[in-house]
């Protein structure tokens, strides 16, 4: 803020649903700028976050534990729909296991240092995670160009069992990650799509085997694992596009900021709304910021807890900053 001598007065007031106390302090600046704040922190997820800790964790060992049997029968079978289908399941392992270090990391306290805490973490093993898979992509696809000039002789046998067991793992792995939040955290859902995109490979390596062993077509091996690789870079590039989103802070895409500001100007004495920011820190966490200037600082109490009453309702935003300002104070951020 400038260097001006006014008269600034702060009101704070923090509502936090886990303590279940509220509290306010004034203080003299040198500033006449008014500030409200509204940190509300909801913890009656954490059943849910739990549920997701325990999926990950569930998943990350059955997922791992095949991945093992999958390399060892895709090597004795020389099947790459089946290599392949266990690269993604080694991309799925490394997810699921970044994913749950992630989560464990995400409820360290907020430090001095960390004062957001390591929320964001979860959106960087997302990115890692999306990075991952395209890699396994390329791989997948250089593999297959090679065995279309020259199909080598496959297993089908060894390789139709060793998938159809694939799949039932994926399966089961998939149910699981689905008692989690698949819909709203971002880690649950970049591995629940790992998970489904192997599933869908190990019906490839099915189907390949079926086609193999009936016809002896081996072209249908590389095919598969083409297959495969399609849904992987799909995979990526959902879980990369998201992640990348978030961690360049940019508004959540079921909200408009255009609305948001038009409803806040729609609050009686309210002049002007600006530099209004709505992020994201995790896949689960909305934050929102903004100046609201007003007709005069009587009306600061009344219009305050309407714009805070309105967007914790229609956004379900808990964590809002809301500096109030009057039409003769000259605010020196630029607007954005």
């Amino acid at each position: 803020m400038s260097n001006k001598s006014h008269t600034h007065t702060e009101h704070t007031a923090c509502d936090h649903d886990h303590e279940e106390h509220q509290h306010s302090k004034g203080k003299k600046h040198n500033h006449s700028h008014s500030h409200g704040h509204s940190h509300g922190h909801g913890h009656s997820h954490s059943h849910g976050h739990g549920a997701n800790k325990n999926a990950l964790k569930l998943s990350f060992f059955l997922i791992a534990s095949y991945m093992i049997i999958e390399v060892i029968g895709g090597l004795m079978t020389n099947s790459l729909a089946l290599l392949s289908d266990a690269g993604h399941m080694l991309s799925d392992a490394a997810a699921l296991g970044l994913s749950y270090l992630a989560m464990t990391w995400g409820q360290k306290q907020a430090s001095k240092s960390k004062t957001f805490g390591y929320k964001r973490f979860e959106v960087l093993a997302a990115f890692i995670n999306g990075l991952a898979l395209s890699v396994i992509s390329i791989y997948i696809f250089w593999e297959a160009f090679q065995r279309f000039a020259n199909p080598p002789g496959v297993m089908s046998a060894g390789m139709l069992t060793i998938a159809v067991i694939g799949l039932l793992v994926n399966i089961a792995a998939a149910f699981i990650l689905m008692r989690g939040d698949t819909s709203e955290n971002l880690n649950i859902r970049s591995a629940f799509l790992h998970v489904l995109g192997d599933l869908l490979g190990s019906v490839g390596a099915i189907v390949a085997a079926l086609l193999i062993m009936f016809f002896g077509w081996n072209l249908a091996d590389p095919i598969a694992s083409v297959i495969v690789a399609v849904l992987v870079v799909l995979s990526a590039y959902r879980v990369t596009r998201d992640s990348i989103h978030i961690l360049m802070e940019g508004t959540p895409v079921n909200i408009h900021t255009e609305e948001v500001e038009q409803s806040l100007l729609q609050i009686d004495h309210v002049v002007e709304v600006h530099d209004l920011h709505v992020w994201a820190l995790s896949s689960d966490i909305i934050l929102l910021s903004c100046h609201i200037v007003i007709e005069d600082q009587a009306y600061y109490s009344v219009v305050m807890e309407q714009a805070q009453k309105y967007i914790k309702e229609q956004y379900e935003i808990n964590h809002i900053t809301i500096q109030i300002d009057t039409p003769g104070i000259q605010c020196n951020i630029a607007h954005q």
